[in-house]
């Protein structure tokens, strides 16, 4: 008897430990890196959220749970470097001066989108390099296009790496929806367990997605449908979550 009542309390603070730890715990499918990545772009697209949806409360939620999120995946790195955490502390700031602006568009610089995707294409650099080679970055890519898309509805276009169109850094719609297409169709093919229902919901952002005419200067979509950023970022998110949990 004794024993069984010193186990149970160790029982349950097991428990305990195991629900209080962050979601990148029990992320699978992709690497410590990747994840980083991941982070970054959705920390990103809440700051646009947030921006273009009149500073929401919950939306202003979302950014800081993105930005701890981002914070523990930098800190989970097996190896880091300097430069990463550089790059962190840069995009970290560039959200926080998107918040110190305000609601009013006139209190925000005209450079600062630039100054902002520059910050973000950084730090998805610098642990694209801490990568090992071969790693599926297939989240990451779907996180960078809900980015594209949300800057095109909220800010203007979002600058790419164009020096670098054979990273997704360097890629919109028009290369990065059929690499994810194709990636989920082989696995499909495969009849890997859970992407059957990924498709279903792939297939539904897809559209959306090959709808932004990232080509034109033009701030509408190819169809001439008005953007739909809200719906894109909560599929986006419910996706690669399903991806991670894989």
């Amino acid at each position: 008897m004794r024993n069984k009542s010193l186990f149970r309390p160790v029982l349950l603070w097991l428990f305990g430990a195991l629900a209080s730890l962050s979601p990148l715990v029990f992320a699978k499918a992709v690497s410590p890196q990747e994840q980083v990545q991941v982070q970054a772009s959705r920390a990103t697209s809440s700051l646009m959220l947030l921006r273009g949806e009149g500073f929401q409360k919950k939306h202003l939620n979302a950014l800081e749970t993105d930005l701890q999120m981002l914070a523990a995946a930098v800190q989970s790195l097996p190896q880091g470097s300097a430069a990463l955490r550089n790059a962190h502390q840069e995009l970290v700031l560039q959200i926080r001066r998107g918040v110190a602006f305000g609601p009013q568009e006139e209190n925000m610089p005209w450079r600062y989108p630039e100054e902002l995707s520059k910050a973000l294409l950084g730090l998805l650099h610098e642990a694209r390099q801490l990568s090992s080679e071969g790693d599926s970055e297939l989240a990451a890519k779907l996180e960078f296009l809900s980015v594209q898309y949300l800057s095109r509805s909220y800010l203007g276009n979002f600058e790419i790496a164009r020096e670098q169109t054979d990273t997704y850094l360097g890629q919109d719609e028009r290369k990065l929806v059929p690499s994810v297409d194709g990636e989920l169709s082989a696995l499909e093919a495969k009849a890997v367990a859970g992407v059957s229902k990924l498709k279903v919901r792939w297939e539904y952002l897809k559209a959306a997605l090959n709808d932004l005419n990232s080509q034109s200067s033009a701030l509408q979509s190819a169809s001439g449908r008005a953007f739909a950023p809200m719906t894109v970022y909560r599929h986006t998110r419910s996706l690669t979550e399903q991806w991670m949990a894989m």
